[in-house]
């Protein structure tokens, strides 16, 4: 091996060390409290100053300042961490999207402090902990890693570790101090965030920015392990580490090519936090984001955007510095619009919006000068408005990868493209190199260039606000309320998220144009992936679907810093957040699952099941039904009667049902004739069918050859017990699941590759076992939904109506957000959903979990007038008086397969 060789190797394992400490503490603090900790980087830059603090300003023995350090404050951070801020969280219930706002709050917390406590400049005397040969430093990482692994794999807190991992609920239930294992977690991490820290300080720059955004970086290690493998993650570390320092030995022939790969060489570690967020897998079920995870916001008073105008107003009265600190608040301002659209309304987490902002200024800068490639010089106003026309289709680059990914793996994919886009383009002197900008031509005076700015930001809030309005605001709430419901009700999710994010990319690029005009310079800092966190939570905190938010925000984090100096607004809006996740919005909506419906509800009458879920045979055995696939075990009672041939049924005269139940007899209240002569369901009638579906989750088969179909004009009933294959089955036939094997007809046409939304448009409609209406709307909004984006996408005002009625939703109740009703109102509003696009085939899981006996009753009568209209209904129910009332044929499910 040549001398350069070795030493470059040398080189690369003291970073893929260093690296290798973030991954362990990453994982460890992971698999105790399921918490990707993003503040990890920043833990690890306060400990570097502490330990600077004590060694070089205090002149303490570094032994003692590091010991101090790395044993008490270090790991005293990690406790202070979990009590204060984590557990809490863990108390509340809250999801990933709550415990990420946290994490990103004490991150910006832990900057802004370090900042105001140490100033905004580098630090170029860190102490030197241990000596630049890497064997030492590796041998360190190494025996950690194997104690570490020992610890988890063959003592008794290793045990509890793993069930904590396993199911944190079941841990808690069996014994386990569920409490001790999260404080050990986060102490842990915690001493490997400051040992991190202390290693890389005196090597890189010791600032509160640059140090917290190189450890971020590193994240990748971690996420190549699956937030699992510790040799892995350790492995992965030391060979990008390697790879890195190695590359710098390259020099391509071609000069274009030689600043590419310089760039590469040195960010190794943020090309593989790209790719390992695309392609790998994170995380697990506590990843997906919560269904109700968006607050219902109450409208903003026309008083409060008075207020707002006059405050934006008044900077016109301001001189020198002070007009000079106004001029950014409206072009930030429309960055964090951006948010609005994309977080806000979409419901999606992105950390990446920085990146367009700098793109926008870049480009505008490139255009102005003449030095954007097939592109003429243009005056900088349209070259402002071209830039946002060439950033715009690059918010596809985050959309795309959105459309498949939620929570925490959605955020490590924006955060990756942020950082990856601030290393590649906004670094390089080849992007940026000699680069100037000017303001446009007559709007050179501060004051005449303010209000440019406030021109630009009300027709960017006028666009905004029409865009959270009529349908397809409705289709964006519902999306962020509930994404797979919306799939559900026919919204076509992965175009609206590319939507939100390229509308998102272009008012970011806008805000970031006009911000490098108003500082007439591109300066990268200014949009740097730490100014898209601080943005982030800046947003959230001050509410992430609230137009007047954004701009308060704006406000904020100009004016803070302006008066009270670098790193205050992040320190403040630090501890908001940390104070958000503590206390969540009042207006958050959650639903209640079968057993918290608020208020009292009348006594459930139900038969006694049979432990293993079959149904007993009836004392009396009726005439059994002609089936196509299965003999019924219980007659249905139609609705209605036929009166003669060549009657509809909607001339039918009622007869009784439900009468198992105590029915009265009557026909639902405002039933099909109150439709007017509409039919319930959407034509063609068209048989449901399954072919020998399969579907395997690892060694458990969930489907083992299921073949079913559901005919018009008759309620299918699926019943069974628990973990029997019956939901599964529900969501492979309404393309919620792909199966294996086996395949999906729909009047003989294969539909088993087609998503959710189309099935719905084909005129597949379905309800779900657990809630999935949109809680931030109203209950009209909820029905006019499934009407505008159904089967029949034409809705008929008198229509919609009549549907109201027919599910007695048609009084005041109709004006109520869908989030503070009970289950049985809310049981109807979904059918209601369901039903609003007139479709063909009616899915119905559990439908009558958390109702009453009279809310029971009157869902059989609703039913049987659906198959009595032609509808194909099917139903996974364990109430065997509903199944008793309504079904024509009855399946049951054992093991994954339909029992003859």
């Amino acid at each position: 091996m040549s001398s350069l060789t070795y030493d470059l190797t040398l080189a690369g394992l003291a970073v893929g060390s260093a690296a290798a400490l973030t991954g362990i503490g990453l994982i460890v603090t992971y698999r105790a409290t399921g918490v990707l900790n993003l503040a990890h980087g920043a833990i690890a830059m306060v400990c570097a100053y502490v330990l600077r603090q004590l060694a070089v300003e205090w002149d303490w023995p570094l032994p003692l300042a590091a010991a101090v350090t790395l044993v008490v404050v270090a790991p005293g951070i990690g406790l202070l961490l979990d009590r204060a801020v984590f557990r809490p969280l863990a108390v509340l219930g809250s999801g990933p999207a709550q415990t990420l706002v946290a994490s990103i709050g004490v991150f910006v917390l832990l900057v802004g402090g370090a900042a105001l406590l140490w100033g905004t400049g580098a630090r170029a005397d860190a102490p030197v902990l241990l000596s630049g040969d890497p064997w030492a430093q590796l041998a360190a990482v190494l025996v950690l890693a194997a104690l570490v692994d020992a610890v988890t794999r063959w003592t008794r807190f290793g045990r509890e570790l793993r069930a904590v991992v396993d199911n944190r609920p079941l841990a808690a239930l069996g014994g386990t101090d569920t409490d001790r294992v999260a404080a050990a977690g986060w102490a842990f991490g915690s001493f490997t965030a400051g040992l991190t820290g202390v290693l890389l300080a005196p090597y890189v720059r010791l600032d509160p920015y640059g140090l917290p955004l190189l450890v971020v970086e590193v994240i990748a290690v971690a996420v190549l392990a699956r937030m699992r493998s510790l040799p892995v993650a350790v492995g992965a570390a030391l060979a990008i580490g390697v790879a890195q320092a190695q590359l710098t030995r390259v020099h391509p022939p071609s000069a274009w090519a030689e600043p590419l790969v310089q760039a590469v060489g040195a960010n190794l570690f943020v090309v593989a936090l790209l790719i390992a967020a695309l392609t790998v897998p994170v995380t697990d079920t506590r990843d997906a984001l919560p269904s109700t995870s968006a607050p219902a916001l109450p409208p903003t008073p026309p008083v409060a955007w008075l207020v707002a105008g006059v405050l934006f107003l008044l900077p016109f009265g301001f001189a020198g510095s002070d007009l000079q600190t106004s001029v950014q608040v409206p072009a930030l301002a429309v960055i964090l619009l951006s948010l609005v659209v994309v977080t806000g309304r979409g419901g999606q987490i992105s950390l990446g919006q920085a990146a367009y902002a700098g793109l926008g200024a870049l480009f505008t800068a490139l255009l102005a000068a003449g030095r954007f490639p097939g592109l003429p010089a243009m005056p900088e106003l349209p070259a402002l408005a071209v830039a946002v026309v060439l950033v715009a289709p690059l918010g596809v680059l985050l959309g795309w990868p959105a459309i498949g990914r939620r929570g925490l793996a959605l955020a490590l994919t924006t955060l990756a493209f942020g950082v990856a886009v601030s290393r590649f383009v906004f670094a390089q002197p080849y992007a940026t190199a000699g680069l100037g900008l000017d303001r446009p031509a007559g709007f050179h005076s501060d004051r005449v260039y303010y209000a440019l700015e406030l021109t630009l930001l009300a027709a960017a809030l006028l666009s905004v606000a029409a865009l959270r309005r009529g349908r397809t605001g409705r289709a964006l709430a519902a999306m962020r309320d509930h994404e797979t419901g919306a799939s559900a009700a026919g919204v076509p999710v992965p175009a609206l998220k590319l939507l939100t994010f390229v509308t998102g990319a272009a008012l970011a690029a806008l805000g970031g144009g006009m911000l490098g005009l108003g500082l007439r310079a591109f300066d990268p800092a200014a949009y740097d992936p730490v100014r898209a966190l601080l943005w982030f939570a800046a947003v959230v905190v001050l509410g992430a679907d609230n137009l007047l938010g954004a701009c308060a925000a704006a406000a904020l984090l100009v004016g803070v810093d302006a008066g009270v100096g670098g790193g205050a607004a992040a320190a403040l809006i630090g501890v908001l957040a940390v104070l958000l996740g503590r206390h969540p919005w009042p207006t958050r909506p959650r639903f209640p699952h079968r057993d918290q419906t608020p208020g009292p509800r009348a006594p459930r009458r139900r038969r006694p099941q049979p432990p293993d879920g079959l149904i007993p045979p009836p004392a009396t055995a009726p005439p059994a039904r002609p089936a196509s696939s299965a003999t019924p075990r219980f007659p249905a009672r139609p609705a209605f009667e036929d009166r003669g041939p060549g009657r509809s049924p909607h001339a039918a005269e009622p007869r009784s049902v439900g009468a198992g139940r105590g029915g009265s007899g009557k026909a639902p209240r405002g039933g099909p004739a109150a439709w007017q002569g509409r039919r319930l369901g959407g034509s063609p009638r068209a048989p449901l069918t399954a072919h020998a579906l399969r579907l395997s989750y690892g060694a458990y088969t969930a489907l083992d050859g299921v073949d079913l179909t559901v005919e018009p004009g008759r309620v299918t009933a699926l019943v069974g017990a628990n973990g029997a294959g019956k939901s599964t089955l529900f969501h492979c036939l309404s393309g919620t699941l792909r199966p294996d094997s086996g395949r999906v007809e729909l009047n003989g046409a294969d539909i088993t590759r087609t998503p959710p939304h189309t099935r719905t448009r084909l005129g597949i409609a379905r309800t779900f076992q657990e809630l999935a209406v949109f809680p931030s709307l109203t209950v009209e909004e909820n029905v006019a939904l499934g009407a505008e984006q159904g089967h029949v996408r034409h809705p008929d005002p008198t229509a919609l109506e009549a549907l109201l009625r027919l599910l007695d939703l048609a009084g005041p109740v109709r004006h109520h957000r869908a989030a503070a009703l009970p289950t049985g109102t809310l049981r109807r509003v979904e059918l209601g959903r369901a039903l609003a696009g007139r479709p063909h085939t009616l899915l119905l899981d559990e439908p009558a979990a958390g109702l009453d006996t009279a809310e029971a009753q009157r869902l059989a009568r609703v039913m049987a007038a659906l198959a009595a209209d032609g509808m194909a209904v099917l139903v996974v129910e364990h109430d065997l008086d509903l199944v008793a009332d309504i079904a024509h044929t009855v399946h049951t499910m054992t093991a994954g397969r339909i029992t003859p």
